[in-house]
């Protein structure tokens, strides 16, 4: 069990580390994390909600993310209230004092089951704690540290953030509130993010060893520029993905987008592409001041629609958005931000607003209305949709015209790219008399509107700018209305980024990690006997 002195100290990344190094072994390699709290998540192949964490360790693993992974997902919906999802579907919105009062209790067996059936199917169970194992005002109902690390009588290694200053008091601080069972499970530390020469460190290490008699069994340097999910939105890093892929061929002009980042912003993964983009740069932007003169918008997803277009007009960055694309900017819309382009919002059943914000008026940039339902649509979806190839410009108002007329043919229209991403939504949208489908789905029905001109466009999908070809379509297109050259670099194929980055990871900490340690603890032999080739994500591996 990985678990941390504090929060962002690096948990969610070392475990996925920790589980492409297990998986390139050839074991059976599972994440789990009982209690996960994010607005970041993840659909299932069955069409269940998880944390988006534990879904990306699953890639490392090479296997597909179930509920099993986490059991119990809180998505914030207030200061002081989060939906709970339990394995993959919404139960009710929680105050806390309501969580842990009732339902924590009622948990434990969840998470316990959960466990045991990975346990069961897997040689190896990597477990993620969550915040701090020494929250003393939590812990004599705590299912997600030291509790759960005795159920599964899991030896426990210790994160600690020297990025962040105070690692070996946050260390000896974080021992001395432990019980002296629990300290007793801690079989040594792990110092992430350092920056500098380990040899000015060691005193330090020497020193921590000597106090509590446990190892330090890594010092892990920071590793900049990793194209990997942050598991919350308030780590949200715009350079992080700089310089990933080869620069050969990139332009020099850069296209400036500007992210609106929303107070309850979710699933915010969605600009990661964006972010590796040799030839775009990403701006998070939350105040009218900051919104200056950008090459296109994104207005992402929300857990809040209605409170966060509240907060859009009293920052007066719903002024500055309408100003924009009255202008001929570039605007998309994900999910909330596609319901926001919309006339009107209507939430009968206040499933989405806070009291007094059952009806509010949208962007006005389409024509649609956006009610509210009482159960949440989760579904990974393939389709096709509208491309901005100039040549095809002139006759995609006709061709869309001719789908609605023949909603049963599924064949992908002249032109149309395929496109793949998920759907997590409470708001059913209908668009008005006229309005331009964006995206045909499998099943011949349609998502999404794209005004003719393709500089307007909304979508319920998800990973929508993870496809490569209709991210690239979007990108030139602006580029061209700029009067600039196409991208010439070679095309970023973002998926292939993120396997190769999860070997690079895993690479960077089993080579500053103990490894011969880490294999004794967890009663497994550094020197296993595989002959044969194992393939994890997209890269083979020779096993030696």
């Amino acid at each position: 069990m990985i678990q941390g002195t504090a929060s962002d100290v690096g948990k969610s990344l070392l475990t996925a580390a920790l589980c492409r190094i297990f998986a390139r072994t050839g074991l059976a390699v599972a994440p789990f994390k009982s209690q996960n709290m994010s607005l970041n998540s993840y659909v299932t192949l069955d069409g269940k909600e998880i944390g988006r964490a534990q879904g990306m360790q699953a890639d490392a693993c090479g296997i597909q993310a179930t509920t099993d992974m986490n059991p119990i997902l809180l998505k914030p919906a207030s200061d002081m209230a989060s939906q709970v999802v339990v394995h993959g579907k919404p139960l009710a919105v929680m105050d806390a004092q309501a969580y842990r009062r009732d339902y924590l209790k009622q948990a434990e067996p969840i998470v316990r089951e959960a466990l045991e059936r990975l346990r069961v199917a897997h040689d190896l169970v990597l477990i993620e704690g969550a915040g701090s194992p020494a929250e003393v005002n939590l812990k004599d109902n705590d299912i997600v540290n030291m509790r759960l690390a005795g159920w599964a009588d899991a030896p426990v290694l210790l994160v600690a953030d020297i990025d962040r200053g105070g690692v070996f008091a946050s260390i000896v601080g974080t021992l001395d509130i432990l019980e002296p069972h629990e300290r007793e499970r801690v079989n040594g530390f792990i110092i992430n993010k350092f920056r500098g020469d380990v040899a000015l460190l060691q005193p330090g290490l020497d020193w921590l060893e000597a106090r509590t008699g446990k190892p330090v069994v890594g010092v892990i340097p920071f590793l900049p520029n990793l194209s990997l999910e942050d598991e919350d939105s308030l780590s949200l890093r715009s350079s992080k993905f700089a310089a990933n892929h080869s620069e050969e061929g990139a332009t020099s002009a850069r296209l400036d987008i500007a992210v609106i980042r929303l107070p309850r912003l979710s699933n915010f993964t969605d600009a990661d592409p964006l972010l590796a983009e040799t030839d775009v740069t990403v701006r998070y932007v939350e105040q009218a001041e900051q919104f200056g003169k950008p090459d296109a918008v994104l207005l992402p997803g929300s857990k809040n629609t209605i409170s966060d277009l509240a907060f859009l007009r009293t920052t007066g960055l719903d002024r500055k958005i309408t100003t924009y694309v009255e202008g001929g900017g570039w605007l998309g819309g994900i999910c909330g931000g596609y319901q926001m382009l919309g006339e009107t919002l209507l939430d009968p059943h206040g499933v989405d607003s806070v009291p007094g914000l059952q009806q509010a008026e949208g962007l006005g940039l389409i024509s649609a209305e956006t009610v509210f339902a009482t159960v949440k649509k989760t579904l990974r979806v393939q389709g096709s949709a509208t491309g901005w190839n100039e040549r095809e410009e002139q006759d995609q108002a006709h061709q869309a015209h001719q789908a609605h007329q023949d909603i049963q043919r599924k064949q992908l229209r002249p032109g149309a790219i395929p496109v793949e991403g998920y759907e997590i939504h409470m708001g059913v949208t209908k668009l008005g008399e006229g309005q331009m489908p964006f995206i045909r789905l499998e099943d011949g029905t349609f998502d999404g509107v794209r005004s003719p001109d393709g500089r307007l466009w909304g979508t319920y999908l998800h990973g929508i700018l993870h496809n490569d070809e209709l991210r690239r379509s979007w990108l030139n297109a602006i580029r061209t209305s700029k009067g600039w050259t196409t991208y010439e670099g070679v095309p970023l194929r973002f998926g292939e980024l993120r396997a190769s980055e999860f070997d690079r990871l895993a690479d960077h900490v089993e080579q500053h990690l103990n490894m011969d340690y880490v294999y004794d603890i967890i009663g497994f032999s550094h020197e296993i006997d595989i002959s044969h080739k194992i393939e994890i994500g997209q890269k083979e591996i020779d096993i030696k």
